[in-house]
This record gives structure tokens, C-alpha cells and sequence, in this order.
């Protein structure tokens, strides 16, 4: 893994809580906050329009946990997520047009439009992947820890999963490498209370997912995930642990206000239930809270939403002009670097081509005369 070059580091010990006095990150919060919601339900919309395919999972309702936890990494963190990571991106001060592209499947895409919503990367942001299947992302954090350590680097790694994710192998096995080797990487389980549709009561033995760290002697916490500011403190604490050699597991507790997916329509949950996420919306409690501090007012509330809105609306300008990528491109990626007789055959061409006096070769390889 090359590292990148180091930003200014940030100084944690000289923030203070909002309450103490006003804290001048709080109105960039709100602003990111407002953005991630405005992209999230435009994609809704493109979904719904058939311009975006596959699977998409939105952050709806977890854009306080986002925010939080993304100012609390420094420029030369290492960030692993699952598929529901738009919001993380722009976060992380990605492009938003170039997310969108890639959610559009076209080449000016963070993954040139091959990876689609699950699967956004950007070595530069260091965000390197979302990842479909469950769990999948937990192993290769782990591995980007060892890595780190055995350079001897400064850098965190952040893992996020969520809160189904707890039950797999290989969140138990990667936590206890990582606590017996002090690899520097915090796990953060973003708790909206639902694996899918299936409650983390009815399908976890403990259902106080950051107690399960104690099973490794690791370090742990839970925060509310509609505060971005108690999310950022956690974080900030999280880290320092993880730097210092303690890896650390973060529990957001954060509901989401849709379904697991844009397809996905929450029968499982009650009428009142519904009305009663919509009533505890993060960013309208947040919007009040400024307020009260004399940070925020309606006309600030209305300008910062137009604005979220023109940046959405160029981001999918961006997207619709994006050309999609060549087939000849499809193979770039499999290998990071050559590997001979490595395949390039399309689906439903022939695995052989017959030569000349009938002697047949590979359709397509990389390193052959056949493509």
C-alpha cells in the first residue's frame, strides 16, 4: 500500500463540546449533512428512473454518523466500507459528479463506472472500496492495519459494517487479529437496529454489538449516531486508541428512515414507527439545535438547501454526460499488476478460435496475439 502525502495534522485536545461554546465545525456539519441527504434522495430518484442499476442502499437518516465519524479522520486515513457509502464519499471530499457518474455506470466514475453504488474507491480520498459482500470489507481493513504496522505508519484504518455484519466469521476473526498483533484499526458498526428487516434482538445474543469487543480484551463504545458531535468525539477517541496501538470497536447507534435498499419498501415496520424516525430526523433536530446557538436561521436553512440542491443538480449533469465505459476496458482492473494468459474473453464468445490448418488458440488472453 503507497502512502500518501501527510496533511497538517489535527489537534484533538484543543476542541470543545458545543455546549461549552460554540463550536465553529458545527454549521460545515450541517451543511454536509443537508448535501448527503439531497444526493441520497436524488438517487432515489434516478433508481426510480432506471438510470442507475444494480443494487443501491442509501444513508438516509445516517447522515449525523456519517459527518461524524469523516471529521474525525485525518487526510492519510484509510477508510473500508459496505455498500451503503454515497454519503461517505462526499464525506471524504469526493467529488459528488464523480460519484454520481459512477452510480450512472459511466467512465468519469470513481471506479471508472465499472463499480457502480457498492462499490466506490478513491486511493486519493483514501477510501479504498465498498464492498457487496457482507463482511467482506472487515479481512482487507485488517490487512491494510498489518500493513500499516509493519511499516511502521501513523495512518488509522476506519472499517465500517453494520449492525448484521456482527454475526459473521469474519468480524470474530478479524477482531481477534487484530487485538492479539495492535493493529492501528478502529471497527465501526453502524447500528440502525435492522439486518435487513430482522432485529438485532432476534438475531444477535447480545444485542449490545460493542460489548462483543471484550470477547478480544479490546476497547469499545457506543454513541448516539444522531449527534454528529458526540460521533465526532468517539471517533476522535477511537482513533487515538488505534493509533496508540489498541485497536478499538465504535457502535453508532443510527436509524435509517428508509428500507435496507431503494427497492426495499419497510413493511416490517409499523406506521407509528415510520412517523416516529421521521419526528427524530437528524438533520431538523440538528438544524433547532443551531439555532439555539445563533448559528443557524430560516433564510441560512433555506440557502444552504438551495445550495446542496445546484451541487446535486450538477453532479447529475455531470453523470448524464459521462460516456459509459468501452468494453475493451472491462479487464483493466482484475490484477493490479500483469499476469500472463490472464483472460479477457467476453461472456458467450468461444474459449478457443481456430488458426490456420485448423490449430485452435484462446479467444482472448492479455499477453497473446488474440483479443
Amino acid at each position: 500500500m503507497t502512502p500518501r502525502t501527510p496533511a497538517a495534522p489535527k489537534s484533538p485536545t484543543t476542541r470543545t463540546t458545543a455546549q461549552a461554546q460554540p463550536d465553529p465545525d458545527l454549521l460545515d456539519f450541517y451543511r454536509r449533512m443537508v448535501l448527503i441527504r439531497r444526493f441520497e434522495e436524488r438517487a432515489a430518484r434516478a433508481y426510480t428512473q432506471a438510470q442507475i442499476g444494480g443494487y443501491c442502499h442509501l444513508n438516509l437518516g445516517e447522515e449525523a454518523t456519517v459527518v461524524g465519524l469523516m471529521s474525525a479522520l485525518e487526510r492519510t486515513d484509510y477508510l473500508f466500507t459496505n455498500y451503503r457509502e454515497h454519503g461517505y464519499a462526499l464525506a471524504r471530499d469526493i467529488a459528488p459528479g464523480r460519484i454520481m457518474a459512477e452510480l450512472y455506470g459511466r467512465s468519469d466514475g470513481v471506479s471508472k463506472g465499472w463499480g457502480g453504488s457498492m462499490h466506490l474507491f478513491d486511493l486519493d480520498a483514501g477510501l479504498l472500496g465498498g464492498y457487496g459482500i457482507v463482511g467482506g470489507q472487515i479481512p482487507l481493513a485488517t490487512g491494510a492495519g498489518l500493513a500499516i504496522d509493519y511499516r511502521g505508519g501513523t495512518e488509522a484504518v476506519v472499517c465500517l459494517m453494520g449492525d448484521g455484519t456482527t454475526n459473521i466469521g469474519a468480524f470474530h476473526e478479524s477482531l481477534n487479529i487484530a487485538s492479539l498483533w495492535n493493529l492501528p484499526v478502529v471497527y465501526v458498526v453502524v447500528n440502525n437496529g435492522l439486518g435487513m428487516g430482522t432485529t438485532v434482538e432476534r438475531s444477535s445474543g447480545e444485542p449490545e454489538l460493542y460489548k462483543r469487543a471484550a470477547s478480544y480484551r479490546m476497547a469499545s463504545a457506543r454513541v448516539d449516531g444522531s449527534d454528529p458531535v458526540a460521533v465526532r468525539e468517539a471517533a476522535l477517541a477511537a482513533l487515538a486508541s488505534a493509533r496508540g496501538g489498541k485497536p478499538f470497536l465504535l457502535e453508532a447507534m443510527s436509524d435509517r428512515m428508509r428500507g435496507h435498499s431503494v427497492v426495499d419498501p419497510a413493511s416490517y415496520r409499523t406506521r407509528e414507527e415510520a412517523e416516529a424516525l421521521k419526528a427524530a430526523d437528524p438533520i431538523a433536530a440538528f438544524a433547532v439545535r443551531l439555532g439555539e446557538q445563533g448559528l443557524l436561521s430560516d433564510a441560512a436553512i433555506a440557502e444552504i438547501d438551495a445550495d446542496a440542491m445546484r451541487v446535486v443538480g450538477d453532479a447529475v449533469a455531470f453523470a448524464e454526460a459521462s460516456p459509459p465505459p468501452s468494453v475493451d476496458t472491462l479487464f483493466d482492473y482484475t490484477y493490479a499488476t500483469p499476469v500472463a494468459n490472464d483472460s479477457r474473453r467476453l461472456p458467450g464468445e468461444p474459449l478457443f478460435t481456430a488458426g490456420p490448418g485448423g490449430a485452435t488458440s484462446p479467444a482472448s488472453i492479455r499477453n497473446g496475439a488474440a483479443a
